[in-house]
């Protein structure tokens, strides 16, 4: 009998990419599960910003945790969860955590290679962060835990020099340390895109962007995985803002219901 670890595995090596529905409460988790999508990821972003919390591990893991066990009661398809940094500082903190995870059924996670001190976003070294990863690795297969670890790298998020070569050297690090998958935000050119999928045996992800090439490009350019990130949280933020000055334009509830 397939696992839902393993059933979420197999989506990363489908001809069609995983599109995978980022969700920030059980309203929009549900919306997507009924649209027909195969899995879910939580937006930390998303749920921090809901909670009144900056992103960056600025939300505690306690209140994120206990929004991630009320989407993960709502919905029966897989769901993996952005750890960002890990939510801990050491190996043995992030293993517990992925733990309780685990525990409640939880399929995957995203970790970072980046971290944010004093509001500001700074990478991590290539050699301590592969390290790093490997030990997690390690230790969840010492406690028979599966979890799909896909790893984000911020090279073309933070907009580093050489983004390309400083991208397929660390990818090429966090291959060896036995990881799942790649995730590399705002990475947008078809061009670079091919490159790095061609460069990494591991599911290529990427994110939805403003010049994001279609899916059906992405397909052919080799990408397994396609997250939408916080942006349609953001979206419906606006859209919120957006009807609230009409009514009060009009002094009317009409454009509600319009």
């Amino acid at each position: 009998m397939t696992t839902r670890f393993e059933e979420f595995k197999k989506l990363h090596y489908n001809e069609i990419p995983l599109l995978l529905g980022n969700v920030w409460n059980v309203q929009s988790a549900l919306q997507y599960e009924k649209l027909g999508f195969k899995a879910l990821g939580t937006s930390s972003a998303a749920i921090a910003s809901d909670l009144g919390y900056e992103d960056g591990e600025n939300m505690p893991f306690e209140d994120y945790f206990f929004m991630i066990r009320r989407i993960k009661l709502a919905v029966k398809i897989p769901l993996s969860i952005d750890m960002e940094a890990g939510y801990g500082d050491t190996v043995e903190e992030i293993v517990a955590n992925i733990s309780r995870l685990h525990e409640i059924g939880i399929v995957g996670i995203n970790i970072e290679d980046s971290v944010v001190i004093n509001s500001k976003r700074e990478i991590t070294e290539t050699k301590s962060f592969a390290a790093k990863l490997k030990s997690i690795v390690e230790n969840l297969k010492k406690k028979n835990i599966d979890m799909f670890i896909n790893v984000r790298s911020d090279v073309f998020l933070l907009d580093l020099p050489n983004k390309i070569e400083e991208s397929k050297h660390k990818l090429k690090q966090y291959e060896m340390a036995g990881v799942d998958g790649i995730f590399l935000p705002c990475i947008t050119n078809e061009n670079d895109i091919k490159e790095i999928a061609e460069t990494t045996k591991l599911p290529l992800n990427v994110m939805c962007m403003p010049n994001l090439p279609n899916f059906e490009k992405l397909t052919l350019l080799g990408v397994k995985r396609i997250s939408i990130g916080n942006f349609a949280n953001a979206f419906l933020n606006k859209q919120l803002e957006k009807v609230t000055l009409q009514l009060l334009e009009r002094n009317s509830f009409s454009p509600i219901f319009e």
